[in-house]
């Protein structure tokens, strides 16, 4: 332990996912009956075992570092939801990126450490550390003496108190593969819409569902002969989202002007269902945590005032 720190001032959450291995086992209750299971589908049983102990070597490193500097608590990513983290807390996500970005909009200004457990398997682009070099960088992050990156974040509010924040992209739409329709507002623009929903990224976000819509978009305009379509792509920080109209459609009630653009800090957008079911909001692919869009239901959508803090 450094010299002069208090161990008490600072709890450390470690917070874990199940491996595709420990999943497998939950739903065929044995090891021996998942690698059936696996090996009669063709596919190298070997792989998730190799995978699965790469991820418990990392999570048991990262716990026993961790427990020489301060209290540790270790949760799974299915809890998190629920947990409340203390002021004083640093949290560590052992894992890939995607529970880097579930864990982050948790939280309201505590350093986040993303640890790669396997870098031969998983890039990482928000994995900045592996399990080894912990042992140097959490004294400093205690001590205060550490760098940032700060990530700006998507909000959804609604006008009976619902909130959801989003750190890569939120979804307007419907649950199922038929269109949605509502109305949009954006600024002082107005349109009756019948699409397959709406993205809204971040500047994080935009190397995810953004992107691929984006691919498209462009392709479209190269097959076309249109040129180019030039995208000045948000950079992490930047106080701005980027929203896109999925496959909107044109009819006599419906329109599809608005299909693009920038939210600031000074915009409004918001948009108001007119489905009479299966309307949703969710945020970072996660359809199991939904806030419903129903007949009726206006969702506003802006810039979160909490900033992710990535310790970089």
């Amino acid at each position: 332990m450094g010299s002069g720190r208090n161990r008490d001032m600072h709890k450390v959450v470690l917070v874990t996912r199940k491996t595709r291995l420990t999943e497998l086992i939950c739903k065929y209750n044995t090891i021996e009956q998942a690698r059936f299971y696996i090996e009669h589908m063709g596919v190298d049983f070997s792989d998730y075992v190799e995978e699965d102990r790469m991820y418990t070597q990392a999570v048991s490193e990262v716990a026993r570092v961790a427990r020489q500097f301060a209290r540790v608590q270790v949760i799974d990513r299915s809890y998190v939801s629920n947990m409340i983290f203390g002021k004083q807390d640093v949290v560590i996500a052992v894992g890939q990126d995607g529970l880097v970005v579930n864990v982050m909009k948790y939280l309201d200004g505590q350093p986040l450490i993303g640890i790669n457990p396997d870098p031969g398997r998983w890039d990482g682009v928000l994995l900045s550390f592996q399990a080894g070099q912990l042992a140097r960088l959490l004294p400093c992050v205690l001590d205060g003496n550490y760098d940032v990156r700060e990530i700006t974040m998507a909000r959804a509010d609604t006008r009976d108190g619902q909130c959801m924040l989003a750190v890569n992209d939120l979804f307007i739409g419907c649950r199922t593969h038929t269109s949605a329709r509502y109305d949009l507002r954006w600024n002082q623009d107005i349109e009756h819409q019948s699409s397959s929903g709406i993205i809204i990224s971040t500047g994080l976000g935009a190397t995810g569902w953004y992107k691929s819509v984006m691919a498209q978009t462009r392709r479209m305009a190269d097959l076309f002969g249109l040129g180019s379509v030039r995208d000045h792509p948000l950079r992490w920080e930047d106080a701005r989202l980027t929203f896109v109209v999925r496959e909107p459609f044109p009819s006599r009630m419906t329109q599809t002007g608005i299909v693009y653009g920038k939210i600031g800090l000074a915009d409004q957008f918001h948009v108001i269902s007119k489905m009479a079911e299966n309307g949703v909001v969710f945020s970072d692919g996660m359809e199991e945590d939904t806030i419903e869009f129903n007949a009726g239901s206006e969702i506003f959508v802006g810039i979160a005032q909490q900033k992710g803090r990535l310790v970089v």
